[in-house]
């Protein structure tokens, strides 16, 4: 299975999806997590260009083409193979952050961005998490964190409002694959929540 992590900055889908792989790996499953971009040598080096540096540095179909190149790399290297070999695979953020942050936010670009996965990637996950929290207590959250990768944090809350109307839009859109769990709750009841959903579809 194919399952990927979504939601706003600082939602806190980073720290559930590696809590579900733990979970996963403690019960005996085959099970890795990897994340967006990256997850490969090559992806790694182009999130370098994505999540670092000045919010400005890249047009919005710039940010598209870089994307698309890193997933590429990481569909062939990193997931296909262990989709083959039998594990589940995890992943922190996948296509609907490129569908939400430059197919609606940063541009209307939607159409683009479904093109180009369907020409370039063609494989979408088979369950996904949006983890949703208040966009101030996310921001709060992402900058507090200090990472270095503040990129799209420094586009400010306005921006952070509008990729939550995002992801709730295409949860609407995709509702037997998305599900949407409040991340206000503590990080052990969004787990509970995330194990819950995972055991009614895997089974």
């Amino acid at each position: 299975m194919f399952i990927t992590f979504e939601g706003i900055d600082g939602s806190g889908k980073s720290t559930q999806a590696k809590a579900l792989v733990s979970t996963l790996q403690a019960q005996g499953k085959s099970c890795i997590w990897t994340r967006e971009p990256g997850g490969s040598e090559g992806a790694e080096t182009i999130r370098k260009l994505l999540v670092e540096g000045d919010p400005n540095r890249w047009s919005a179909e710039t940010e598209i083409l870089l994307f698309n190149a890193a997933r590429r790399d990481h569909l062939e290297k990193t997931i296909q193979p262990a989709l083959l070999r039998g594990a589940t695979v995890v992943c922190d953020r996948y296509v609907d952050s490129t569908r939400v942050y430059q197919g609606i936010v940063r541009a209307d670009l939607r159409e683009l961005v479904d093109l180009m996965h369907g020409i370039i990637i063609g494989r979408e996950a088979d369950l996904t998490f949006i983890i949703d929290i208040d966009p101030e207590v996310a921001l709060t959250r992402g900058l507090a964190r200090n990472s270095g990768e503040d990129r799209f944090e420094d586009m400010g809350l306005d921006f952070q409002k509008r990729l939550r109307a995002g992801f709730m839009e295409l949860a609407k859109q995709n509702t037997k694959r998305c599900h949407v769990i409040d991340g206000s709750q503590t990080m052990e009841e969004v787990g509970r929540a995330v194990l819950t959903i995972y055991e009614s579809v895997a089974t």
